[in-house]
């Protein structure tokens, strides 16, 4: 997913900001949101795109971009739809007819259809063309999810007329995690590193201290770099250009794209000896630890490093 030349809504919807409070900026995940009243799948027009962008800011859209003229179109459209009932509302799917609804179509700079494309915050994430096959779709959708509450979107659809449980009281932080989170709040990346810092020499084995140290360390190495820069150094350098396959590599995983970014370490490794292949080693455990071992790029590229290796 590239997040990157996203298309501009504006002219359908200024979306509101999330609610402070709502979500962790700066890549920290969020804890799961509260239940948005409304359909898992609904029409969306001209007219009433501009909810739909504000929704976003709530819960994760996908916006599925049709045609009644496309039989693409009707073999992905009912995938979705299941997809969107099965995930249990985690994901609004928006469904967009384009030949009715040109101006959304073109904000979206559709070339063909189907298109799908999430809406995160009131940004744009192009997804994919055509009718993907199921099993993709669900990969991408877990990475969606976990954009989105890397972006503090982290609410569930509940139709209307359906009751909505009641949230279970979350146990509070650990007063050095709360700080580093107020401090992250604020924008003060020097503040929350200290406090991880200081809460992983109290608990040396906390690795959510461990994995959220590491993330505000990646954000504080990307922060100040343009991403299309980085990028096309890293492209014009050989594989062995240390400086520049680990500053594309972090923003690569900074945006999501991990795969890319352990693929990118890998070749590194397999492309350098001695200090040089190390610091790429261990930057490649770094971004494992950001990932998480549930993520499903890690384990495929741990055996690519272990081949690199040895």
């Amino acid at each position: 997913m590239n997040l990157y030349g996203a298309v501009d809504l504006s002219a359908l919807a200024s979306p509101r900001p999330p609610a402070t409070g709502a979500g962790s900026p700066g890549g920290v995940p969020a804890q799961p949101g509260a239940g948005v009243p409304g359909e898992i799948v609904v029409r969306v027009t001209e007219a009433t795109f501009g909810e739909t962008v504000q929704r976003s800011t709530q819960v994760p859209v996908l916006v599925d971009l049709f045609s009644a003229r496309s039989g693409a179109s009707g073999q992905l459209s009912p995938v979705l739809e299941n997809l969107a009932r099965e995930y249990g509302g985690r994901f609004q799917l928006a469904q967009v007819d384009v030949d009715a609804n040109p101006q959304i179509a073109a904000a979206f700079q559709v070339q063909s259809v189907p298109t799908v494309v999430a809406v995160i915050g009131g940004q744009p994430i192009p997804l994919f063309q055509g009718a993907y096959p199921e099993e993709q779709i669900r990969q991408v959708l877990d990475e969606v999810l976990r954009i989105a509450a890397q972006n503090g979107v982290t609410g569930v659809m509940v139709p209307t007329g359906e009751p909505q449980d009641e949230e279970p009281a979350e146990p509070p932080l650990p007063p050095l995690h709360a700080e580093a989170l107020e401090a992250i709040e604020r924008g003060d990346l020097d503040a929350a590193e200290d406090a991880y810092t200081r809460a992983l020499k109290e608990n040396p084995g906390d690795g959510e201290a461990r994995a959220a140290l590491l993330q505000v360390q990646l954000i504080r190495r990307v922060d100040s770099d343009d991403p299309e820069e980085v990028l096309a150094a890293a492209a014009g350098a050989a594989p062995g250009d240390v400086t520049a396959q680990l500053a594309a590599a972090d923003v690569e995983a900074a945006t999501g794209r991990f795969a890319d970014a352990f693929a990118r370490l890998v070749a590194v490794v397999r492309a350098t000896a001695g200090d040089d292949r190390e610091q790429a080693r261990l930057r490649l455990l770094e971004l494992f630890e950001i990932a998480g071992p549930t993520h499903p790029d890690v384990a495929p590229a741990r055996r690519a490093l272990a081949s690199a290796l040895y």
